[in-house]
């Protein structure tokens, strides 16, 4: 019954080693998502729309990201035996966390609230682009030192066996913040029509 018990609590919680398989499968569809939103940046007023129904769909899978990613840090710091094992984050990721987290939280902050204020933007147009730039930065230190770890960590939950326990649960949890992100981005993509039309020197 112990047994038992405790492999559901691993389905739902999957610990460390679920942690981190959900964590590297949410980077991965972070980083598909991401490239997207970069093309459009190169040559953003033909591809605005693009670039703002991106913007809006990767808004859950960020708050995915930054909560698995911020519970491994409060499981280890509160000594949880089996994150303890696991060794700490490495100290520059540690040190981008609170940037990055605040970037982040300002990129998709104001990126929503430039589709209420409308074309021009201002300050909040001001603080979108550097926001941007800051979290890129924090993203891209993030990418290369854990790109090598990402295809070992998707495709472990591809196999079979105990170790996989939960597998479907992390593909599920992945699954619906896309399937949200898809539903906010098709709901508030017409707000931004007035931006598609507007004459301003936008990018």
């Amino acid at each position: 019954m112990e047994a038992r018990e405790s492999s559901v609590r691993r389905f739902l919680r999957g610990g460390s080693e679920g942690n981190a398989r959900l964590t590297g499968m949410t980077g991965l569809v972070l980083l598909v998502l991401l490239a997207v939103e970069g093309v459009t940046i190169l040559d953003i007023r033909p591809l605005l729309s693009v670039h703002v129904f991106v913007g809006l769909l990767l808004i859950p899978p960020v708050a995915l990201k930054l909560a698995v990613t911020g519970y491994r840090f409060v499981r280890y710091y509160a000594r949880a035996a089996e994150y303890v094992r696991k060794g700490p984050p490495l100290l520059l990721m540690r040190m981008l966390v609170a940037p990055g987290l605040i970037a982040a939280t300002l990129v998709f902050g104001t990126g929503v609230a430039l589709l209420a204020v409308g074309p021009g933007g201002g300050i909040v147009l001001a603080l979108h682009r550097a926001s941007f730039f800051v979290w890129l930065v924090a993203f891209g230190v993030h990418v290369l030192a854990y790109a090598l770890r990402v295809p070992g960590l998707v495709a472990a939950d591809f196999g079979r066996g105990p170790r996989a326990s939960g597998a479907a649960l992390r593909f599920g949890v992945v699954a619906l913040a896309l399937l949200v992100g898809l539903t906010v981005a098709l709901a508030e993509l017409p707000a931004a029509g007035p931006w598609l039309h507007w004459s301003g020197g936008h990018g």
